[in-house]
């Protein structure tokens, strides 16, 4: 079988999304779960995404009046249309006044199969919450015009370096299982600031293995250190001490934990400079987080050639 073989066929296998993208943003897709129970259109709707009873919206009667939401199809739901399990509806969000900068993302490299950037500091990967049309994603979904375009890897909105985007949706899930398999070296910097408790090396060269088990609950902003067999593993090098008592290390990540580095730094006395969730959330970050997803390397399953793309910013 091919990589992404079986992916490819079940998404052959999808209808075309009922409506086109809007400002390099997909429509959302809710498909109501089997052990659901059946209700109108319009109350289901507003059960499931509650955002869409904001005053400050577009009352969600209109829209349905207007033909805006509609099924798996093409066609109109009426907002007292009885669905149930199995049934999709879709629809545009309504966008927010969005601050987007002009400047075009930094382009490392492209070609037919992929697209890589130098993600900025505090650009989001995905649209969610608050960064929607200033996301990476949407954002090179308007300036490429490469509307199928998708993350293959994500980084945290506050970490900036290398980000790999898959171009053609027949070769996204052979890309995406490279980086769940761990076949992608993945190197960073961080600028750290060890308080008295460090538990790290400090000297030039030295090296440490952090093995932690990290848990993240879903709808909990960060994640926690637990009792457990590690589930988060990281290889760490001291490059040097950086202004004032500040600390540049490397870092090799071998799994991809929500907030891994971040943590995992953090809880041994050396929160990254600019952190602002570890120890504990703050209200306002101290500047943008010095951490830098530096390179990324594998061998291109789709070409089979050596793949490495190395990030133009410094972390200071």
């Amino acid at each position: 079988m091919t990589p992404g073989g079986r992916a490819a066929r079940r998404r052959a296998r999808r209808l075309p999304p009922p409506l086109l993208q809007r400002e390099g943003l997909d429509a959302v897709r809710w498909r109501i779960g089997q052990d659901a129970s059946p209700g109108l259109a319009v109350h289901r709707l507003r059960e499931r995404f509650p955002a869409l009873a904001d005053p400050a919206a577009t009352p969600l009667a209109d829209r349905f009046a207007a033909g805006e939401i509609v099924d798996a199809h093409g066609r109109v739901w009426a907002a007292t249309d009885p669905v149930g399990p199995g049934d999709e509806l879709w629809f545009h969000r309504e966008l927010r006044p969005e601050e987007v900068p002009a400047d075009p993302l930094p382009i490392l490299f492209r070609d037919e199969h992929l697209l890589v950037i130098d993600k900025p500091h505090d650009v989001a990967t995905m649209p969610r919450g608050a960064h929607v049309l200033s996301s990476a994603l949407v954002r090179l979904r308007r300036e490429t015009g490469v509307a199928e375009l998708v993350p293959l890897h994500r980084l945290d909105r506050r970490t900036a370096g290398v980000l790999a985007f898959g171009i053609l949706p027949a070769e996204r899930s052979a890309y995406q299982e490279l980086f769940a398999r761990r076949e992608v070296d993945k190197r960073y910097e961080a600028l750290v600031r060890p308080g008295q408790d460090c538990a790290l090396p400090r000297g030039p060269g030295e090296r440490a293995v952090l093995e932690d088990r990290l848990l993240k609950e879903r709808g909990v902003l960060t994640a926690v250190v637990v009792p457990g067999t590690p589930n988060a593993l990281t290889e760490l090098e001291v490059l040097g001490p950086a202004d004032g008592a500040a600390l540049r290390l490397a870092l090799r990540p071998r799994t991809g934990r929500t907030h891994q580095l971040r943590i995992q730094l953090s809880s041994r006395g050396a929160p990254i400079v600019g952190e602002d969730l570890y120890p504990v959330p703050q209200v306002e970050p101290d500047g943008p987080l010095r951490l830098l997803a530096r390179s990324l390397a594998f061998t291109d399953p789709i070409t089979g050639r050596t793949r490495e793309f190395h990030s133009h910013r410094t972390v200071r």
